[in-house]
């Protein structure tokens, strides 16, 4: 039980950092971590496919993070406080006393959820935009739980916001949850519309402004801060240090690519579609198909023809030509039957000549290799 205040406001309040359930304690702070979670994931759902991602590859991506998160939270606070917890192995596990970074858990759950959108080939930039909103929300909810356990919070302040209570040894200092709840949600709403804009350019581009957003934040606020962790044997803040790198890095990235004019943004589901010339002209298909015609994906595919069937078709033009432009009927009938004994193939049947359209749907996973019809085999023997 705390007695909160915020004397130059005039509040005063108290609050309990558990629920007490008979002999089960169930603590604030889990169920607020599990509120702005579950909001994170509702959010990356309902955003997934306008995004880039599938939303079902994305909820495997989740549950695998998830587990990885804790690991890497607890993992990171740990490792900055082993000379502590090296004295004392039995409590490295013991999260329910404390002792989780956001840092490490956002390291922890990229890990995890990369190797899964790996597994599932999935595009690992529109992913990263997914997971920068869902940080955001979940950021600036978990940050409460801070409060109900009166952590986090900075050095003494005379601001009018200042806060104090036992936990704070009744000192009015800076309520750095506060302070990053109001900036990560924040940071939510901007990268959110953003993504609705036509600013947004290519995939990836939310992540690169999560990493100023948040990075320019944590520098400022961890500086405020009188638990930070530090690099052993020196008065580096570790997360001030990290934020430093993340801000200025998304920064350059994000100015590199702009000046690259560079852009990328394919809803869910599209493909590039390549096209790939036959090795062998193509006369008729006897329900196949080239393998190079596998990476199609389109109804209609054009051929390009020999320069001997070329000028083949191209007699047929002009004498269809001569069949249009002729005066008497009698005239018209003495050509268009030189035209077929030339062709073979009726005059009307032809509109380009250059092209030759097949159906590639009717062939496209058969295996009878393409051959040239008896026509075409006649044509070139005469």
């Amino acid at each position: 039980m705390y007695h909160v205040q915020f004397p130059k406001l005039g509040w005063e309040f108290d609050i309990n950092n558990k629920i007490q359930i008979g002999t089960l304690s169930v603590y604030w702070y889990g169920i607020i971590i599990a509120v702005g979670l579950i909001l994170a994931v509702l959010y990356g759902m309902a955003n997934a496919k306008r995004l880039g991602v599938s939303a079902d590859k994305l909820l495997n991506c989740v549950i695998v993070g998830v587990i990885t998160g804790i690991i890497g939270a607890r993992a990171y606070y740990v490792l900055f406080q082993w000379e502590y917890y090296s004295a004392h192995t039995d409590k490295i596990l013991a999260v329910n006393e404390g002792g989780l970074a956001i840092y490490g858990g956002i390291i922890g759950a990229l890990i995890g959820g990369l190797i899964v959108a790996k597994i599932d080939k999935m595009d690992i930039p529109a992913l990263l935009d997914v997971a920068a909103v869902g940080f955001l929300i979940g950021q600036g909810i978990g940050r409460w739980g801070n409060f109900f356990n009166q952590e986090a919070y900075g050095t003494p302040t005379d601001l009018l916001w200042g806060m104090m209570s036992e936990g704070t040894n009744n000192i009015a200092v800076h309520p750095c949850f506060l302070y990053e709840s109001v900036w990560c949600l924040l940071g939510a709403l901007v990268l959110h519309l953003f993504s609705k804009s036509k600013a947004r350019k290519y995939h990836g581009q939310l992540a690169l402004m999560y990493m100023v957003w948040y990075g320019v934040e944590r520098t400022v606020v961890e500086g405020l801060r009188t638990d930070s962790l530090y690099i052993p044997h020196t008065g580096l803040r570790v997360s001030q240090i990290l934020s430093i790198f993340l801000a200025v890095l998304g920064i350059v990235l994000l100015l590199v690519l702009k000046s690259k004019n560079y852009q990328r943004i394919m809803p869910y589901g599209s493909e590039e579609i390549i096209i790939h010339k036959f090795k062998k002209p193509v006369y008729s298909v006897d329900k196949a198909v080239d393998d190079n015609a596998k990476e199609i994906s389109s109804h209609s595919l054009a051929i390009e023809l020999p320069d001997e069937v070329k000028e083949e078709k191209e007699e047929k033009v002009e004498a269809t030509e001569k069949v249009e432009t002729s005066e008497t009927p009698e005239s018209n009938t003495t050509v268009r039957k030189k035209v077929e004994e030339i062709t073979d193939i009726s005059v009307d049947e032809t509109e380009n000549p250059d092209e030759e359209l097949f159906d590639i749907n009717s062939v496209i996973n058969d295996s009878t290799e393409i051959q040239p019809t008896k026509k075409t085999k006649k044509k070139f023997r005469k």
